[in-house]
Order: C-alpha cells, then structure tokens, then sequence
C-alpha cells in the first residue's frame, strides 16, 4: 500500500473550504478501500449456496472449465436459474467464459482468486510467514511437472 503525503495548504489551494480536510480524507478513504470493495464484490459473489458450489465445480475442472449444460446437470439447476448464478459469479470477476461452437464454457478465474486469497491472507500473523509458501496464490500456470493441487500440497 502507498502512502501519499499531501499537505493542508496544497488541498486547501484545490478546495480553498474549511471541509478541505474532510474532503481529503473522503476521497483517499474511497479511492483506498478499492481493493476492499473488490474483495466484497468477489466475496459476495459465493455467498449463496449455488453459486459457491458452481464456483467449487468450475475450479475441480481447471482453466479447461465446463460447458454450462453440465455446470446445470451437476448441480441440478434449471437452466435460467444457473444463468442468473454464473452472470452473479462472472460480474464478482470469479469466473471467465468463451464460446466453443453452440457452448459457453466457464472457467475459473484462478488469478482473480489468488489475489482474493492473498488480500485475505496479508499481514497474516502480524506480517510474520506463517504460511508455507505457494499457500496464499494459485496460479493458472502451475510449475512444470507439478499440479496446481501439488504445488500446494508440496509446500
């Protein structure tokens, strides 16, 4: 996280008011708290029972993912209701798609989830490792000749 000093006479120069300094404080509150939103957003995203276990599915099948007619089998939801839960998952920034041919295939975003996990996880431990490393991330890429499960396991 940066650390931006500003003095009072530069703002008040901007906003020439006796709230210069409240607006000072609004506005790098909110501009600070973007990666807190985003994590909400993405959090929220898996707040509901379905969703969380289409999310799980799309992360078990890897960065190939899964047509969404077999997301909807597995998990035993209707069509239009499996829609409503990957759009949810999909704007939280969890989950990609793309088409193949006459499918939509979804797949996790591993990057977005391992920026979620590691948001989750600093300063865990009061910035001590207390973690084994490869812990906090998962990547799309795994190590050669290792499996993103391995990796971690491994650790």
């Amino acid at each position: 996280m940066r650390t931006i000093r500003i003095s009072n006479s530069s703002i008040k120069a901007i906003m020439p008011s006796s709230d210069a300094r409240l607006a000072f404080r609004h506005y790098f509150d909110y501009s600070g708290n973007m990666e807190i939103n985003t994590a909400v957003n993405a959090l929220s995203g898996i707040a509901q029972e379905s969703r969380l276990q289409a999310f799980r599915l799309l992360v078990q099948a890897g960065p190939d993912g899964l047509p969404a007619g077999q997301i909807g089998d597995r998990l035993g939801l209707a069509p239009a209701t499996l829609s409503f839960h990957l759009a949810t998952l999909r704007q939280a920034g969890l989950i990609q798609v793309r088409r193949a041919g006459r499918s939509l295939i979804y797949s996790a975003e591993f990057d977005a989830m391992g920026r979620l996990i590691e948001f989750l996880l600093e300063d865990c431990c009061g910035g001590q490792a207390c973690l084994p490393t490869g812990t906090a991330a998962c990547s799309s890429t795994p190590a050669k000749g290792t499996t993103q499960h391995s990796q971690e396991t491994e650790s």
